[in-house]
Formats: C-alpha cells, sequence, structure tokens
C-alpha cells in the first residue's frame, strides 16, 4: 500500500487570505484540527498546497498570546511550504517524513503539485492495528485448525 491508498481524499481546505475565525469555525463544524492552505492551481478545478494550519497554531498564535483572531489572517498563522507526501510514496517513506519534521498530518500531493488528500499518522496506525489484528486471528485459526485435525 502506499500513501495515494491510504491517505484521506476529503482534505478540508482554506485560503491564505481567510480570517482566523473562519478557519476555527470550519474545524468545528467538519470535527478536524488540521487545514489545507491552497491556492488556484493552472489546471482548472486543481489546488496546490501552500501552507497548513492546525488548531494548535491558532491557540499558539493568537489566543495564549491575547492577539484577537478576527485580526489575523490564516496566512498569517499558517506554516508555510509544509512537508508534502507524494501518492507514490511508501507509508514507511511518508512516517519517516513525519518523525523528522515532528508533524502528524502530510498534505498528499500528485504528479504536478495537484493536492490529492491528507496522511495522517492516525490513518497509519489504524492501517497497521488492522493489519496486526489479522495476524493474530491466523494465530487463533491455526490452533483452532488444529484441535480439529488433531484432536
Amino acid at each position: 500500500m502506499n500513501v495515494g491508498q491510504m491517505c484521506q481524499r476529503n482534505a478540508i481546505t482554506v485560503q491564505a487570505s481567510d480570517e482566523i475565525a473562519a478557519a476555527a469555525r470550519l474545524m468545528r463544524e467538519k470535527h478536524v484540527g488540521f487545514l489545507v492552505v491552497v491556492e488556484p492551481a493552472a489546471q482548472e478545478g486543481a489546488v496546490v498546497p501552500i501552507g497548513v494550519i492546525t488548531d494548535r497554531d491558532i491557540v499558539v498564535s493568537t489566543i495564549a498570546l491575547g492577539v484577537d483572531p478576527k485580526t489575523l489572517s490564516v496566512g498569517d498563522v499558517m506554516t508555510c511550504k509544509p512537508t508534502v507526501a507524494l501518492t507514490q510514496d511508501s507509508i514507511s517513506d511518508a512516517v519517516y517524513r513525519m518523525r523528522h519534521t515532528g508533524v502528524r498530518r502530510l498534505p498528499v500531493v500528485g504528479d504536478y503539485g495537484h493536492l490529492v488528500g491528507v496522511l495522517s499518522l492516525d490513518d497509519v496506525l489504524t492501517s497497521r492495528a488492522d493489519e496486526l489484528e489479522a495476524a493474530a486471528a491466523v494465530i487463533t485459526k491455526a490452533r483452532q485448525h488444529e484441535s480439529v485435525t488433531r484432536p
């Protein structure tokens, strides 16, 4: 499985010019803590990631400093030039990138840099947990099979 197969394709996006308060409301409405900041690509209907913003970014950069969030735009707070994963990257490479940069989510881009989705550490852990559960089931099934075939 590669990043393109595992990522969530329904990335929630905002633009750099959007108000911080609007981004926070979108996070609440969509039940997410991470938004990809995009701008239109040359190809019709496509977008490219230019940054990311998290709920933590909003808290640490505005609320904790006593700054009125209505006075800032997403572009004032976002992380520019985010680390991304390519759709064809291996999960191991993406996890290495997450570990190296200290992030839990990566925008996923296609061949031309267009946003395809988001890969989160939660996606990776859930997938790996499912694989481990299936492996454990093999052990249980093997014991059951042996008890039937060799009573």
